[in-house]
């Protein structure tokens, strides 16, 4: 293993105490803008599954994984749908990270998204670590197509599968022509990143306010996503009043699109909505602002 991996991680966001910055303006003197990600995977029952709800009997892997790819599938059967009409009741849109071959497996989900006017975000070609693919740059480029294909635009964002970066993805990012990226979970504001063909956009996405952190990992209870999430929110709106804060909800169709944890979703949209000075935007949208702030 070379002694310079992660060398280039400190140089692309080097450090700003947040007090030190430029300042930033919401419309309407809001004080948060809130994001939905909605994240849809390609999870392949030839292989291993990303993650799992049931151990495999006497702890040996069993290939096919019929109840932990079933799992997963349940989300784009049923799941994707509860957060669409969700969404949708509510007059909001969220930013879509999908994987590229995702496009064609879940050709309707995927319409559906662009018809709700969603913004698509590249998430990987299936679902497999970035320091896992042979070829990232065609990756890369075979996602930013399947996505241009599906809605006939590329990709403006990018959230890699798990968040997993080599020192050479973000430089391939920015040359593929990704203009802002959900992985350095660093900050509650958007800040540029340095890559070899100029800058490309972090935009806060979150490890905290995440399914998949508090369902499949944590194994919290089903509302967790409303406790924790309206405390997350109470925060950054108190501390929004001096400068204006970014927060992530990141869900997943086969974890919060259940019908136990569902309504949780529900209640924290509502609670977040009775307040005045709040914007619900995407990751496209929370972009053009912040670019706008800093030209």
């Amino acid at each position: 293993m070379s002694d310079d991996i992660g060398a280039t991680l400190r140089a692309r966001a080097p450090y700003t105490p947040i007090h030190k910055r430029p300042p930033l303006h919401l419309p309407g003197d809001a004080r948060v803008a809130v994001w939905t990600i909605v994240n849809v995977e390609n999870w392949s029952p030839a292989g291993p599954m990303p993650r799992t709800v049931l151990p495999p009997p006497m702890g040996q892997p069993l290939l096919p994984d019929v109840p932990n790819w079933a799992w997963h599938e349940y989300g784009m059967r049923i799941g994707f749908w509860r957060f669409l009409e969700t969404l949708s009741s509510r007059g909001l849109k969220a930013s879509f990270a999908v994987n590229g071959t995702a496009c064609e497996i879940y050709r309707e989900a995927c319409e559906a998204a662009h018809e709700a006017g969603w913004d698509f975000m590249g998430h990987g070609f299936i679902q497999r670590p970035m320091h896992r693919v042979e070829d990232q740059r065609q990756a890369i480029a075979d996602t930013i197509e399947a996505i241009r294909k599906m809605t006939g635009a590329p990709p403006r964002g990018w959230e890699s599968p798990g968040l997993t970066e080599t020192d050479e993805t973000l430089d391939l990012l920015a040359e593929a022509g990704i203009e802002y990226v959900a992985d350095w979970v660093l900050d509650d504001q958007p800040i540029p990143l340095k890559t070899r063909t100029g800058n490309i956009v972090s935009v806060p996405y979150t490890v905290e306010i995440n399914d998949v952190v508090m369902s499949a990992v944590q194994l919290q209870p089903s509302d967790e996503i409303l406790r924790r999430g309206r405390d997350q929110f109470d925060r950054l709106y108190l501390d929004g009043e001096k400068a204006p804060r970014v927060m992530a909800i990141t869900i997943h169709p086969y974890l919060t699109g259940v019908p136990h944890r569902i309504k949780y979703l529900e209640m924290l949209y509502d609670y977040i909505l009775g307040h005045d000075k709040v914007v619900m935007w995407t990751g496209a949208e929370i972009l053009d602002w912040y670019r706008g702030q800093t030209a």
